[in-house]
């Protein structure tokens, strides 16, 4: 689907809604399109910075991996156009995302630091 026809995170906490729609659905361009152009995304030992390390990465992920069950949304912390946004998911690691409100009103992530896992007992 052409970004202009998507939908749009209008508040902060939206882009972990979309993102799970988007990676279920197995779409990479909608992940790609929830990232400012030079955003940076963490999991891992894997950092990728901007659009097209992040396509990459996120076209490795969906060609292994076909199920992305739904996280529980945690309320942002925002302060002004700067958000940060958490999600936990169900093995209870969490993603933690700085997203930053757009001109337009719509929020996109600039840094993502995915799945950090949770303390050990």
């Amino acid at each position: 689907m052409p970004p202009d026809e998507r939908d749009h995170a209008r508040e902060p906490g939206a882009l972990a809604r979309l993102f799970n729609r988007r990676a279920n659905a197995g779409d990479v361009e909608g992940l790609v399109a929830l990232y400012e152009p030079e955003a940076v995304l963490a999991a891992g030992r894997v950092v990728a910075t901007g659009h097209e390390e992040i396509r990459a990465f996120y076209a490795k992920l969906l060609a292994r991996k076909s199920d992305f069950p739904a996280a529980e949304a945690l309320p942002p912390l925002r302060s002004g156009p700067l958000a940060l946004t958490f999600a936990r998911l169900p093995d209870g690691t969490l993603s933690v995302e700085v997203a930053r409100e757009q001109p337009d009103g719509t929020w996109l992530w600039a840094i993502d630091q995915l799945k950090i896992a949770p303390p050990k007992d």
